[in-house]
Formats: structure tokens, C-alpha cells, sequence
């Protein structure tokens, strides 16, 4: 899909403000206060890593091969440790595959997430993404738990230009997939989109219906390629890693989509997200408009985290 427009890269640098000025100015004031490095000053970066929002699994990580990084290039200076975790923390960035719904041939995406993390939005921005990169997008309500999901999923199709196929609330979301891949099918569709139910507290019946609907997808659309793509609330910060945890349970999930970056001094999480479950960030949202979802670039984003300007 080629890189980010110059216009995102700036909206992905002041998105990321809060989770920058977090970072570094906890960073920045721990290297200040010591002359030397020591057990102690390791002990306070850590903390504001941890207040970043890495997470603590990742950050002892990072400390880890920030220790060897210190010991491999016998780095003697507390103000050189800036750079140390900035090449560290952009390599874990940077490890994610970039494998981006570009293939020929048809694609079945499941989108999965809570309610209120933006999923609906994610789907309509999305399509509009693709359609952008010229493939022809169709949506299913497959959400039919709740009647506003099916009626915002008409709202978002007709902003970005795609059809939606969708049944009555309260109907079976499986049936609704499979008039949607007839749909597909007969129209040479190359993405089709469905939305689906948010609901974990029920995570037996999610998994149910995740499970009928994948069935469906194998039986009537063999040749598709299948997509599972969870959308995760940037500034619920390392609740996102708890989602991802209780999700994979239910599915098998391919990437990420993580909105509202713009909001938060969360954004480390998504280091820890990938370096926990090596499931990638695939899109970000940085902003309300129909095209502030890009595909992540973890080099744009590594430097976006540390740079100042």
C-alpha cells in the first residue's frame, strides 16, 4: 500500500505527543540526576518506562537488553542510555511484519473488539482505505446485537462509498455472513468486511458464533483468504493487552487496529502488545476524519516516540 502520506506522518507525531512527552521526560529526568550508571538509575528507568505504559513484562524486557546493550558497547555515560533504549525499543517496533491486505484474490475480514473501542468507525475507515487503493469493498453487519451497530456500520458504508449487507437486529449474524459472501461473490468483490458482535462477557456464545461464521466463510468461500482483525482503544493503554488476551481464546487473530493514538500517553502499550502476543499492529487511527486510519509504519512510529521535531 506504499508508505504513509507525508500529511499522516505529521498527525502520527502530534498523536503521539502525550505518549512522547511521558516517555522521554521521565527518561530525560532520570539520566539528569545520575552521574554514573548504577543499579539504581536502571531502577528508575524502569519506572518511567512503566509509567509510559510498556507494561511491566515489557519493560523488564527492555532493561534486560538494555544491560547487555550498556555491557556489548561498554557504555560508561548515563546520557548515552537515551539512544541505547531508543535502538532498543525501535528494533521490538520494528520487528513486526508489515503484511498488509494487498495480495491478489479475494479476503474475508473479520473485525472483532469490545463495543466503544471503535470498531464500527475502524470498518468504515478501512474500506474507505482500500477503496483508496482501488479494491472493491463490501461490509456486512454481522454485529446484529445491538440495532445502533447496523444502523452506524449504514452510516460509515455511505461515507466511504461501499455497499453493507445486513439483516434485521437480533438475526442471526452467521446467516447475514453468508448473504454477504453470495454478495461477494456475484459482485467481484476483492474485500468483504463484517463487523461482529463486541460482547465478552458472554464469551461462550461469542466464540459460538466466531466459530459458525468462520465455518461459513470455509464452506461458501474457500478460495478467500480469512482476516481476523481486532480493534483496540489506545488510550485504555495496558487494559488493551487484557482484550487481546481474552480475544485470542475465542479466535485467532492475524493483526491490530489501533485507534485513538491521538488521545492518549498510552501508545508505549503497543510495544507490549506485539512483544507479548506477536500479534502486529496492522492499522492505526490518529483522528475522527474518514482517512486518519493508515497502515502502522514502525519506522514512522519509532520515530515519532523519541523525536522532538
Amino acid at each position: 500500500m506504499g508508505a504513509p502520506k507525508q500529511g499522516f506522518i505529521k498527525k502520527l507525531f502530534s498523536g503521539l505527543t502525550k505518549t512522547r512527552d511521558t516517555l522521554l521526560k521521565g527518561v530525560d529526568e532520570v539520566l539528569g540526576a545520575f552521574k554514573q550508571i548504577d543499579e539504581d538509575l536502571y531502577e528508575e528507568l524502569e519506572e518511567a518506562l512503566i509509567m509510559a505504559d510498556f507494561g511491566v513484562d515489557t519493560t523488564l524486557h527492555i532493561m534486560e537488553e538494555l544491560r547487555s546493550y550498556v555491557k556489548a558497547h561498554k557504555i560508561s555515560e548515563p546520557s548515552a542510555l537515551k539512544e541505547a533504549l531508543q535502538t532498543i525499543i525501535t528494533e521490538m517496533i520494528m520487528a513486526q511484519p508489515e503484511d498488509l491486505m494487498v495480495q491478489e484474490g479475494p479476503t474475508v475480514v473479520l473485525v472483532i473488539g469490545v463495543n466503544g473501542a471503535g470498531k464500527t468507525t475502524s470498518i468504515g475507515k478501512l474500506a474507505h482505505l482500500l477503496k483508496q487503493n482501488d479494491k472493491k469493498v463490501l461490509l456486512a453487519a454481522a454485529d446484529t446485537f445491538r440495532a445502533a451497530a447496523i444502523n452506524q456500520l449504514q452510516v460509515w458504508a455511505d461515507r466511504a462509498g461501499v455497499d453493507l449487507i445486513k439483516h434485521e437486529e437480533g438475526s442471526d449474524a452467521a446467516a447475514v455472513v453468508f448473504d454477504a459472501i453470495a454478495a461477494a461473490k456475484s459482485r467481484k468483490v476483492d474485500v468483504l468486511i463484517c463487523d461482529t458482535a463486541g460482547r465478552l462477557q458472554n464469551k461462550v456464545n461469542l466464540m459460538k458464533e466466531l466459530e459458525k461464521i468462520s465455518r461459513i466463510i470455509e464452506k461458501e468461500y474457500p478460495e478467500a483468504k480469512k482476516e481476523i482483525l481486532i480493534v483496540l482503544d489506545a488510550t485504555t493503554g495496558q487494559n488493551a493487552l487484557q482484550q487481546v488476551k481474552l480475544f485470542k481464546e475465542v479466535a485467532n487473530i492475524n493483526g491490530i487496529i489501533l485507534t485513538k493514538l491521538d488521545g492518549t500517553a498510552k501508545g508505549g502499550a503497543i510495544v507490549g502488545i506485539y512483544s507479548t502476543f506477536q500479534v502486529p499492529v496492522k492499522y492505526i487511527g490518529v483522528g475522527e476524519k474518514i482517512d486518519d486510519l493508515q497502515p502502522f509504519d514502525s519506522e514512522a512510529f519509532a520515530k515519532a516516540l523519541f523525536k522532538n521535531n
